[in-house]
């Protein structure tokens, strides 16, 4: 048994980090699957998905800023559109993250959000969320 989800979001600056939670419990609890994998993927080359903090807000902060350090907007890219550092950015983030899911819920730890990474915004982007049972 597999379900799959689609929805939009809406990012409102350049890079931005956009709680997912909400959205996969919700994906979850449509799907019924109560134990197996949530895979949550946005296709898109300069946006991307991760884990992490979600209690504390200066910690998405902190990782903008770290990624915009290491990977600065205007390095002298080859790629002409003015986001190659969007592109590079999403490739270290990735595309995918995977939840696990216990009893109808998203087997995250206690401090551990799902965010959508947006690098090249604001747009209005796609998110997949393919639920399936173990």
């Amino acid at each position: 048994m597999a379900h799959l989800k689609e929805f939009r979001i809406e990012s409102h600056a350049r890079a931005e980090l956009i709680k997912l939670d909400g959205h996969v419990e919700k994906a979850i609890e449509e799907s019924g699957v109560k134990d197996g994998v949530c895979h949550v993927c946005v296709p898109h080359t300069t946006a991307g998905v991760t884990i992490n903090e979600g209690a504390d807000p200066d910690v998405a902060r902190d990782l903008l800023a770290r990624l915009a350090q290491l990977v600065p907007r205007d390095a002298g890219y080859a790629h002409a559109e003015g986001n190659a550092d969007s592109h590079i950015k999403a490739a270290l983030v990735g595309a995918s993250a995977t939840v696990l899911v216990k009893d109808g819920k998203p087997l995250l730890g206690t401090w551990q959000s799902v965010f959508f990474c947006e690098f090249d915004g604001p747009r209005r982007r796609r998110v997949l969320v393919r639920v399936a049972a173990s």
